[in-house]
């Protein structure tokens, strides 16, 4: 990405909030993702209270979705004939204002100030408008929005209007809306597709400053329950009217305001869902909820809002000097990691979160492999959910296997409630490293935590179903060797391949893993049909994997013979014709050297101790020359081998890259939703990358430096019970424990004993390398920061 590429930034760069100075109607998309509130139940995008202009209107609730038909060009059996679709739920943001007749809607009249700031330690989005109707009347709108983060079913809007300069006749209208219009998706095939009016009503009642309205999809049959309750003052006389139709209700609410009065309403908005439940059991429950909501109160919903939060930061919070966008984008990042998971509560946390309708609300593998090491060291609870949910859709997983004529499961590369959606089996179907994306995140979580529990009740299952996928899928050749030929690894650029090296390592440990899982815990693994026939048979394949390596060239072939293909034409291919799927057919990328998004490099990360020191700098400095980063997915990797391999620079450059990504819309298509795994690459670049953390056995390691452009990097983690803070300078860096048992570290090597005291420690000198070079045109932004910008 070059420096023209990159749009001027939208929000002013703080380190605690994001802040909008004004509104910029060319931007109302993006700024409606980053602005998104969620709590991994519900998410509100961050429309207008008036509803228009809008860029997307969003309102989703977690695996709630609509089906729909799957066309494929030539029937095949296997294919998956429908897909399931995140739909825009009833929308109850909307809060209409009218001022002496006249609508507030700031494409008219003078909008004097636009100001809107998403606060990451109140957890609320505050908007403040100060406008003048093209009748001349002139007014203050202050709105204060939250989705709760201890209330799983609450959202609540405080609605505050003031007249400025002459009395005025004031109206606010309060409204639930389902199957609200929405615009065209779009050809581009991230962009989810579009459903009209997936709704059909079941219910609408209420009465007073209470209302419900109950729906059902049309196609899957899920029903959903939105309603909304209020508390209003005001000058008197002040009049209030409730009215409902199946798709609308709407609270009405008048009076007169004299220059200095205020109209105040809080709006609590309380939202349900179930495959199973009846309409009256969902009625019911919403209205509990929002009983519960009145009588916490709004000021004690924010207090309770901020406390959450400030326990979550005494874990997780990131502290960047030298680089202030940097040090926004990380917290930024944080904050809506654990939106997108903290009360997901056994459901799926999607690609976009709930900010968006990309990707059409499916999960992938970027969830597990990306997302959860950041939770299970920050917010580990919402990391166990996460994984009770892939458990909980073992049985469909276990179908799919069984329809590909395999034993074990077989997870699905993109999906909202466990069945397969990819209808394109070379970058679907055949990318089978997901199942062991999803137990390596099994194993992270299991070592973060030392949760028993939850390795004998969710965690073995899977680890165990995983591995008959990978003795069934691979065979031992003639020599002995194991083989998984015909998979696709992370590079979408390069499907169908045999033995790709991350796929055999990440399988590896699965088989190694799921035996001694099955060994701790020989009660369970003999309800499961393990034998010790079979264990030994997961572990024989394991010893006999093939890791392919070309002795030619000294580097590890990103899949067995990849290294022999003709490289990509990169200088004779136009910046605009990036990324690379959307202007050349697949099969002329499958059969060169170009490389999508990091794989190999991935498993120089991942899979660490099976490469020398050596090794990865020379397969790094290899991938470094085809890696052309068409996924957002990619450079946070790069970020953290580099930093490993010693390009310290060069891993800042792909940082920044990656925590800038929704921040600075680098691929302008953040209208679409937030980019989670992207999001967590600023924790894994600071964290893993600079910090040099990797955890495994429940042993924390350490090998920190840090780039030319930062003179101090600090962080919180938990790890098993403790809560540990690192801080790294130039020259040494500081463990620090503070909470919890002493525990044993690794720093560059040398064990530690951390116990009521921190320890300080020098940081090795690093012997320079030669800086490797990116195909053409694809070599990362320098982090050249802005002096303005810059700490202190």
């Amino acid at each position: 990405m070059t420096r023209a590429d990159v749009p001027e930034p939208t929000y002013l760069v703080d380190p605690w909030c994001v802040r909008e100075p004004e509104l910029r109607i060319d931007r109302l998309a993006q700024s409606e993702s980053v602005f998104t509130l969620s709590n991994g139940h519900l998410g509100l995008r961050g429309n207008l209270d008036e509803g228009e202009p809008n860029g997307l209107p969003g309102t989703y609730l977690n695996s709630l979705y609509e089906q729909r038909p799957l066309p494929h060009a030539e029937a095949a059996y296997g294919n998956p004939e429908s897909s399931q679709t995140v739909i825009n739920v009833t929308n109850g943001k909307l809060i209409r204002l009218l001022v002496d007749d006249e609508p507030f809607d700031v494409r008219y009249g003078r909008l004097h100030r636009h100001e809107r700031v998403l606060d990451l330690r109140a957890g609320t989005l505050v908007r403040e408008v100060e406008w003048t109707s093209p009748a001349g009347q002139k007014i203050r709108v202050t709105s204060t929005r939250l989705v709760s983060l201890t209330q799983r079913a609450i959202a609540a809007i405080c609605y505050e209007v003031e007249v400025l300069d002459a009395p005025a006749r004031v109206v606010a209208q309060s409204e639930l809306v389902a199957n609200e219009d929405l615009p065209d998706g779009g050809k581009d095939p991230r962009a989810a597709a579009v459903l009209a009016a997936p709704l059909a009503s079941e219910e609408h009642v209420g009465s007073g400053g209470k209302q419900v309205l109950v729906h059902r999809t049309k196609v899957s049959g899920l029903r959903l329950a939105a309603g909304m309750a209020h508390e209003v003052a005001g000058p008197d006389p002040l009049k209030t009217e409730a009215e409902s139709v199946p798709d609308i209700a709407r609270f009405t609410v008048a009076t007169r305001l004299e220059p200095g009065e205020k109209l105040r309403i809080v709006k609590y908005l309380a939202y349900g869902w179930s495959s199973q439940r009846s309409r009256p059991a969902l009625h019911d429950q919403v209205v509990a909820a929002l009983a519960a909501a009145e009588q916490t109160g709004w000021d004690d919903l924010l207090a309770e809002q901020r406390e959450f939060l400030e326990e979550f930061w005494r874990g997780a919070d990131v502290e960047v000097d030298g680089d202030a966008e940097i040090q926004q984008a990380v917290r930024f990042a944080l904050f809506h990691i654990l939106q997108a998971g903290a009360r997901a509560e056994r459901r799926m946390i999607p690609a976009k979160g709930l900010t968006g309708t990309g990707y059409d609300g499916h999960t992938f593998w970027d969830t597990e492999t990306f997302v959860l090491p950041v939770l299970a060291h920050t917010y580990p609870d919402a990391a166990r959910d996460a994984l009770a949910w892939r458990h909980m859709t073992l049985p469909l997983a276990r179908e799919r296997a069984a329809q590909l004529g395999l034993t074990g499961a077989a997870f699905p590369w993109r999906t909202i409630r466990g069945q397969e959606c990819s209808g394109y089996w070379p970058a679907g179907t055949a990318a089978f490293h997901i199942n062991a994306d999803i137990a390596d995140a099994v194993l992270r979580y299991v070592d973060a935590t030392d949760d028993v529990e939850f390795e004998r009740e969710i965690g073995l299952e899977l680890m165990v179903e995983t591995a008959r996928l990978w003795r069934c899928l691979g065979h031992h050749d003639v020599e002995g060797v194991f083989r998984i030929d015909g998979v696709t690894g992370p590079d979408e650029y390069t499907a169908v391949v045999d033995n790709n090296v991350y796929t055999n390592l990440m399988a590896r440990r699965n088989l190694q893993e799921a035996a001694s899982m099955a060994m701790r815990h020989p009660d369970l693994a003999d309800l499961l049909g393990v034998t010790p026939e079979e264990a030994a048979s997961w572990r024989d394949a394991a010893a006999a994997m093939l890791v392919p390596y070309d002795e030619r060239i000294g580097v590890h072939p990103q899949s067995e013979g990849f290294t022999n293909h003709a490289r990509w034409d990169f200088a004779g291919t136009k910046a605009d014709h990036y990324p690379l799927l959307l202007n050349f057919p697949y099969f002329d990328l499958y059969r060169k050297q170009v490389v999508k998004q990091a794989d190999l490099v991935l498993a120089l990360h991942l899979c660490g101790e099976a490469f020398t020191a050596e090794q990865k700098a020379r397969d790094f400095d290899y991938y470094e020359g085809l890696t052309v980063r068409d996924s957002s997915l990619s450079a946070q990797t790069q970020a953290v081998v580099a930093a490993e391999v010693g390009h310290l620079d060069l891993a800042h450059d792909y940082l920044a890259e990656t925590a800038l990504l929704d921040l600075h819309d680098l691929n302008h298509n953040t209208r679409d939703g937030l980019h989670i795994a992207s999001m967590a690459g600023a924790w894994n670049g600071l964290v893993a990358g600079f910090g040099g953390m990797r955890a495994a056995e429940g042993r924390l390691r350490f090998a920190p430096r840090l780039p030319n452009g930062l003179s101090r990097l600090a962080f919180r983690l938990r790890y098993r019970g403790r809560r540990l803070k690192v801080t790294i300078t130039a020259g040494s860096a500081v463990y620090d424990l503070r909470e919890g048992n002493p525990i044993k570290l690794l720093h560059h090597g040398r064990e530690i004993t951390l116990a009521d005291e921190p320890a300080e420690l020098a940081i090795p000198p690093l012997d320079p390398r030669p800086a490797p070079s990116q195909p053409e045109g694809r070599a990362p932004t320098p982090r050249r920061v802005d002096p303005r910008h810059q700490d202190g």
